[in-house]
């Protein structure tokens, strides 16, 4: 059982003094739901990763407990600090708060994770992605703010709905607890949303739609389709058909009569498709009478380009992209990095904040230097 709740709302318009404010909260959170169990904090970023730590401490240290979160000898201590790289992450050890986040070297990291899951230190200050990485249980967990900076748009935007339940998860996992408890910081516009998340039920809606050529190239490939027909039945199988019946609005479905579904399917279908032909990534049978006739025929075969792509976990759009560019040319280094970074992959990766400033002075030195 975790029982979850939704502190008082953090006022301010600024993102950086409002994360400040939460830090005594959080601090009083640890003290009075996990005195002497482990404690993750959550918060958007490195640099907010060493600044909640050091606030904690200095909190542990007003009230005359610097060392309340040690739970290990003095010389053991002593030669875990001889082993860690980062100047940060060594001076919060001391006080037994941790720092978890990519720009950690790896045997700092694992260092970290084993100090945690050990129980010698009580505190781990992360980045939300630990949350979908090493299984590191606490009984609490405090999610200090649900924003982080998106370099793309210069602004600060919403943790996805699923990273915050991934987050909360963390807490009393059951192989190592009875119950835990999570802690979600906001700010003040926001409460009245997490409190209607938390304790209302939400639908799960489907975002097969969107990904459909990708997935029904993974079945092509697999055997699972091999006709027009295969992939109709396919997508009735799926959670998306499920949910287009009950709430065909959300999914653009104007006519929910047998119908209506059957011709909404069968474009999507047919969309998918043909949009893995175009990328080279299956090849479509033209219909027969009798499939015109409704029957749904038509085979459907794998290509090696879509081979390659369900292999490597590829999208369609990035095999047939490559494919395009790269056959039957001699690309120098230059022209090979342009199509990489022309990938969709790349799109969902995130730019840490102030990362444009430092990619634009790169791009204006190697710019005088020739390359």
């Amino acid at each position: 059982m975790i029982p979850y709740r939704v502190s008082s709302p953090f006022a301010g318009k600024f993102y950086c003094p409002r994360m400040a404010s939460m830090n005594k909260p959080a601090y009083a959170a640890i003290q009075v739901r996990s005195p002497l169990k482990p404690v993750l904090v959550f918060v958007a970023s490195r640099r907010q990763t060493r600044l909640t730590a050091m606030d904690l401490i200095s909190h542990a240290a007003a009230d005359e407990r610097p060392s309340q979160w040690v739970h290990m000898e003095p010389h053991e201590l002593a030669g875990v600090l001889g082993r860690v790289r980062d100047a940060s992450l060594r001076h919060c050890l001391q006080f037994g708060v941790g720092l978890h986040h990519a720009g950690l070297a790896e045997p700092d990291r694992q260092l970290v994770e084993a100090l945690f899951v050990q129980q010698k230190i009580q505190v781990l200050v992360a980045t939300s992605t630990l949350a979908w990485g090493v299984n590191t249980p606490a009984h609490l967990v405090v999610i200090k703010g649900t924003e982080y900076y998106d370099a793309p748009s210069r602004r600060y935007v919403d943790f996805p709905i699923t990273d915050v339940l991934q987050m909360m998860g963390r807490a009393g996992r059951p192989q190592y607890d009875t119950k835990g408890v999570a802690v979600v910081m906001v700010h003040e516009p926001k409460k009245a949303f997490y409190k209607r998340f938390l304790y209302e039920p939400f639908p799960v809606e489907s975002s097969l739609q969107d990904q459909l050529a990708d997935h029904l190239n993974a079945e092509v490939v697999a055997g699972t389709i091999t006709t027009r027909q295969d992939a109709l039945d396919y997508l009735t199988w799926t959670y998306f058909y499920r949910r287009l019946l009950q709430n065909p609005a959300y999914y653009d479905l104007e006519d929910a009569s047998p119908e209506g579904v059957s011709a909404y399917l069968s474009s999507l279908v047919e969309a998918a498709l043909a949009d893995l032909a175009e990328a080279g990534c299956v090849t479509v049978d033209e219909l027969d009478d009798a499939d015109a006739a409704g029957n749904g025929g038509g085979a459907v075969l794998p290509t090696p380009l879509g081979r390659v792509a369900s292999f490597y976990y590829l999208r369609h759009s990035t095999a047939g992209l490559m494919a395009a560019q790269f056959r039957g040319r001699q690309l120098d280094h230059a022209q090979v990095l342009g199509v990489l970074t022309s990938c969709s992959e790349y799109d969902e990766l995130p730019v840490r904040h102030n990362e444009d400033v430092l990619n634009a002075q790169l791009a204006r030195q190697v710019r005088r230097a020739g390359c």
